[in-house]
Order: structure tokens, then C-alpha cells, then sequence
């Protein structure tokens, strides 16, 4: 973590609301997945964090990279644009992967030259990428259990398990090669045997694919590893540990995928902002800061997560309201939130471990700008 001094040098700098990245941090939660999990390549999911120089940093350690959107894409392309064209497209074919199930055919139009491995998970889209991506690899988004997980996909997106097979061969039948399977257990998921249910299901599935003469060669394990926001959350290793035992046992000589994304960002950003309101209202002390839920604390709405708002200076403290700056009441950032109440107007509070779904849905609201980004340890 980015010590407070060093925050508060950062604010007086730049100003706030602030935005801290620490790549120090970013590198060494890119190591802690290889090193618990050494047979998974992880995918960073781009879209927890789409910062530009997120992506260059985990490019450098080695990773690859999960794409939603083509703008995502393009993030990534930077990274690689001028490596000479086989080179290149080796790349795209083997450490990217475009796991948006649903895809526009303006989408499909551009990835197709590319040659992509992109993701299903029904007939229509099947005929979309016969006809607008050929080229393109698939694997198969198959629908599994997300209970306990914080955010939930799986209403979405996925494959009943019992038309998998299905649609393997349907794929098959329009020409398209489906290389495996891919799944998500639910963002944030503290639930580990969500991962155990998956993986034994994915196994009959590629058993039921295989005894219809369709060898399937990769598994995307897909995302959910739980960021460590408080001790409530179990160590990292200790999900390895499962996934570990359950892959070898199930899926000794298969490639295994994975799309980290909270993991990877979640704990390496530092959010630090002013007080720019005091007030009492109702017989609670409410302070109001210059960044809220239509900015930074937007994970509060969108991603279903709470910030703690911590401050720098020492006092008795009260139970109390925290408000962004907007006018709408939704921007809320805590109702309960204990702090000093000797806290002043230009006193800077800051939240830690706000990196993934933050900044990334920051808006402009009110005419306020979301925070200015600084980046440290590059």
C-alpha cells in the first residue's frame, strides 16, 4: 500500500480528487496469480481497468489479455502494432481473447482479420460469426453457479450445459472451429466451490464433446478471483489450492485459461479526496468530498462494492454520513462511515483498494470531471 505521507505529497502536487496508481502493486498481484496458480495464463480483463498504462505495465510482466469491446482491443493493439506482422498476429491469436458472448456485426467485421479467438454462447451468434468472422477461433461460454458472488453473471450470459454440445456441433456444421469451453463463476466470488462445480462440469462436457468426435483444447476458467478488501476475504493461495488440484486431477494436458481483472488492479489503486462540506443534519455529522458515485466511487452502484473512506488525521471519532459533490442524493458514498469529527474543510480523507470497476465508470455528471490519475513505480 501507498504510504500516507506519499498520498498526501501526491495531493498537494496534483490536487484532488486523485487517482493513485501504484505498478509496484500492479506487478506484484501479476506475480502472486503466476505464482499460485503457475499452469493458468491469465487474461487480464481489460475492462476492470482500461487505463492505458495498466495495460503497458501488465503487457511487460507477461500478460495476455481479456477484450470486451473493440476500443478495449485497440488498448491492447497499441502494445503490439509495430512487432513484425507474424510476430503479431501470434500474439492476438494466443494471448488475446475477445470474451464478450454477444458481439455487433461491425464488431465482427473488424476482428475477423485478426483472426480471434472470441466467445459464444448461442445459435444467432453462430450465423454472425459464419458470416462476419469466419476466421475467428470460439470457445463455448457455458452457464454455471454464481451463488456468493458479488456480482452475479450468469442471468446473462451462458450456455445451458446441456445444449453445450449442441452448439459445439452446430459451430461445426457452419465451418467454425470451437477450440473449448469457457465459463464465469460471478465477479468477486468468496464462494470457492462455485470454481470445483464448474470445472467437474466443464470435464463431462468435454467427455460428452469428445465421444461425438470433437476434441476440445483449452478451458478459460474466466474471472471472479476475489481482490483482498478486508480479512473477511480468504487468501488468494488458498483458491489455488482447489484449482489446483481440481485442474490436474481433471484437466492434466489441457490449456487453462483464466481473466483476472479485479485481482490484478483492485488493491493498486488509492483514491484521495478533500472535504469540501460540513454539515449536521438530523443529529449526524455528514461530510461532503469532491469525488462520489458518479465519478471514483461509482463501483458503489455498478459494481455492487463498498469503499472505506479513511482519514489521514487522528481524533475522537462518530458515526457519520460521507456525500460526493454532485446534487443528486444517490451520490452517496456512506452512511455509516466512522470518522474523526474534528475533521475541516480542506482536510483530505482517502480510500484504499478502489481500483477495478472505479475509474473505469467514472462519468461527468454535474459537470464534474472525474480524478486526475497520477501514476507511480512505472
Amino acid at each position: 500500500m501507498i504510504s500516507p505521507a506519499k498520498l498526501k505529497k501526491l495531493a498537494k502536487e496534483h490536487g484532488t480528487p486523485l487517482f493513485v496508481v501504484d505498478h509496484e502493486q500492479l506487478r506484484h498481484n501479476f506475480g502472486q496469480f503466476r505464482k499460485y496458480l503457475p499452469r493458468v495464463q491469465p487474461y487480464f480483463a481489460v475492462k476492470a481497468n482500461s487505463l492505458p498504462e495498466i495495460v503497458r505495465t501488465l503487457y511487460k510482466a507477461g500478460s495476455s489479455f481479456d477484450v470486451a469491446s473493440m476500443p478495449e482491443f485497440d488498448i491492447v493493439y497499441e502494445n503490439i502494432k509495430d512487432l513484425p506482422a507474424k510476430e503479431r498476429q501470434a500474439y492476438i491469436w494466443d494471448k488475446i481473447i475477445y470474451a464478450n458472448p454477444i458481439k455487433s456485426q461491425a464488431t465482427l467485421e473488424r476482428l475477423d482479420e485478426y483472426k480471434p479467438l472470441v466467445t459464444y454462447d448461442n445459435l444467432a451468434e453462430i450465423g454472425k460469426i459464419r458470416k462476419h468472422a469466419p476466421h475467428a477461433g470460439l470457445a463455448l461460454r457455458i452457464k454455471v453457479s454464481n451463488t456468493g458472488a458479488m456480482v452475479e453473471l450468469s442471468s446473462k450470459f451462458g450456455a445451458d450445459p446441456g445444449e453445450s454440445v449442441v452448439l459445439i456441433q452446430a459451430a461445426h456444421d457452419a465451418g467454425l472451429i470451437v477450440e473449448g469451453l469457457s465459463f464465469h463463476v460471478g465477479s468477486q466470488t468468496t464462494n470457492f466451490e462455485n470454481y470445483v462445480q464448474a470445472i467437474h462440469l466443464a470435464r463431462g462436457i468435454f467427455d460428452e464433446a469428445a465421444s461425438r468426435g470433437f476434441n476440445l483444447k483449452l478451458l478459460d476458467i474466466g474471472g471472479g478471483f476475489p481482490a483482498r478488501y478486508d480479512d473477511d476475504v480468504k487468501p488468494f493461495r488458498s483458491l489455488a489450492s482447489k484449482l489446483n488440484r481440481e485442474l490436474d486431477r481433471l484437466f492434466p494436458n489441457t490449456e487453462i485459461l483464466a481473466e483476472p481483472g479485479r485481482f490484478m488492479v483492485a488493491t493498486a489503486c488509492t483514491l484521495v479526496a478533500t472535504i469540501i462540506g460540513k454539515a449536521e443534519r438530523g443529529g449526524k455529522l455528514c461530510y461532503y468530498i469532491d469525488d462520489g458515485v458518479y465519478h471514483t466511487f461509482s463501483g458503489i452502484i455498478f459494481d455492487h462494492c463498498k469503499y472505506p473512506v479513511r482519514a489521514f488525521k487522528a481524533g475522537p471519532t462518530r458515526i457519520c454520513s460521507v456525500f460526493g459533490p454532485t446534487c443528486d442524493a444517490l451520490d452517496t458514498i456512506a452512511l455509516a462511515e466512522e470518522l474523526p469529527e474534528t475533521l475541516e474543510l480542506g482536510d483530505l480523507v482517502y480510500s484504499p483498494n478502489i481500483g477495478a470497476y472505479s475509474h473505469a465508470s467514472s462519468t461527468y455528471f454535474n459537470g464534474f470531471p472525474p480524478a486526475t490519475v497520477v501514476h507511480i513505480g512505472q
